[in-house]
């Protein structure tokens, strides 16, 4: 009696579970029912009360409505099932797709990257410098203003030049001095010059003198031969004696006036060198007196500004700092990123400041040695414990293409990207392919029109 009791009540579960089922759909169906029965009586009979079990009808033959609900028992696990396998199948599906997905789009960022090679490790370089005067005084002017862009000659700050103005005439009237004493050298050598053919001149005469007195000898011979005088003798060789000197004197007039040439030469080349000491000088001045106005060497940018007028200017001492305007990029990648690299390899630079600006470039040179190697204190590996860390080397990138809208400067972090393979990727050759097929596909539709 228990296990009938409780058998009845399952059924009698199973019963309520049909009804709310059939209520739940909107009403009984009809055609392709979940019960075994195809007449629309049976939801009726399900949803009849269950009869009680009479004295005399025997306890072991269940009823029908009883068998109908066993049958529907029976159907409905059987429906389950299917419902789990179906949604296990397509999940399954989904996964493998998934998968699939996933592994084409990693090949294809796989092989678009080998041919890449990037950092975030990198920053714009110039070879900025201070500007200084190289002459001291007051700044009476300053025409610029902070981060100006200047061209080369523009002015950058003005010296009170009054004291080197006097200095430079005084320079200039030393110069006319020693000019006007060469000059006068000179002068002196042209008279030098008459006095020594004026000397010439009277050694000649007396030359020819001394040939004429030469006759003394004649006269001598005449003595003794009794045809002459004894005093036209004497008188002969006196004249012959004082010829003979005066040729010596002349000739000796002759050689101190070549001699006092030699001593206007050399007072000549010291007049020269004290108008070259002068004209030196002169120039110095000039120099001077052009470093008062303190201009830009190049092209470029005025930045950190110091100098006010008023202010006294030391030499060497920084008014401002100057950036030219040629700049490039110091990229630092891993040594193990520089198998392929080579100078001339296009890259693309991304400025963090300017981020809607594409930046175009290509590599210059890679330097032979890590940044440590070059640093103040290099590291010394061969004491103490060894970590091994892998090392980076700047390479150098220069831009090609440097908007004149935008303001790089040194030290602004950017991050560039080298192609180190020139030949497409997969990714590209795909784009182009589509992209192919897209135009064609267009040229189709305006032929068709």
């Amino acid at each position: 009696m228990a296990k009938r009791e409780d058998r009845s009540a399952g059924k009698q579960l199973l019963l309520e579970a049909s009804r709310s089922e059939i209520h739940g759909a909107g009403g009984p169906r009809t055609g392709s029912s979940t019960v075994s029965s195809g007449t629309a009586k049976e939801p009726a009979l399900l949803l009849a009360p269950r009869k009680e079990a009479s004295p005399n009808e025997p306890t072991g033959t269940p009823s029908n409505a009883e068998s109908r609900a066993e049958g529907q028992e029976a159907h409905l696990p059987s429906k389950a099932g299917k419902t789990r396998s179906a949604k296990r199948t397509a999940l399954l599906a989904g996964s493998v797709l998934a998968v699939a997905a996933a592994g084409s789009a990693g090949g294809l960022y796989w092989d678009c990257s080998s041919h890449f090679e990037s950092t975030d490790d990198a920053f714009i370089a110039a070879r900025q410098f201070p500007i200084a005067p190289r002459v001291s005084g007051y700044i009476v002017a300053v025409p610029v203003t902070d981060n100006q862009h200047v061209k080369a000659g523009d002015v950058i700050a003005r010296i009170d030049d009054r004291d080197y103005r006097v200095a430079l005439e005084q320079a200039e009237a030393q110069v006319a001095a020693s000019r006007a004493n060469v000059g006068h050298i000179d002068a002196q050598m042209d008279v030098q010059q008459a006095q020594i053919a004026a000397a010439q001149a009277q050694v000649d005469q007396a030359q020819a003198a001394l040939t004429f007195a030469q006759q003394a000898a004649r006269f001598e011979e005449l003595v003794k031969k009794g045809a002459g005088t004894v005093q036209n003798a004497q008188q002969s060789a006196s004249q012959l004696n004082q010829q003979q000197a005066a040729v010596e004197s002349a000739q000796a007039t002759l050689k101190l006036a070549e001699r006092q040439v030699e001593t206007l030469k050399a007072q000549r080349a010291a007049a020269a060198a004290n108008l070259a000491q002068a004209e030196a000088q002169r120039d110095q001045a000039q120099l001077n007196l052009s470093y008062t106005t303190v201009t830009a060497a190049q092209d470029g940018r005025v930045v950190n500004l110091s100098a006010g007028v008023g202010a006294f200017a030391p030499p060497g001492a920084a008014l401002a700092t100057f950036v030219p305007g040629q700049i490039w990029v110091t990229a630092n990648f891993k040594e193990t990123q520089l198998d392929h690299m080579l100078p001339g390899q296009p890259a693309t630079i991304r400025v963090d400041a300017f981020p809607d600006h594409d930046f175009r470039g290509h590599v210059v040179s890679v330097q032979p040695g890590s940044g440590t190697a070059f640093s103040l204190l290099p590291p010394e590996n061969a004491t103490g414990n060894y970590v091994k860390i892998v090392q980076r080397v700047p390479v150098k990138i220069a831009l090609d293409n440097p908007s004149p809208d935008v303001a790089l400067g040194p030290g602004m972090s950017v991050a560039p990207t080298v192609r180190i393979d020139p030949e497409p990727s997969l990714y590209h050759r795909l784009k182009e392919r589509v992209a192919e097929f897209a135009g064609q596909g267009h040229e189709r539709l305006v032929s068709m029109k």
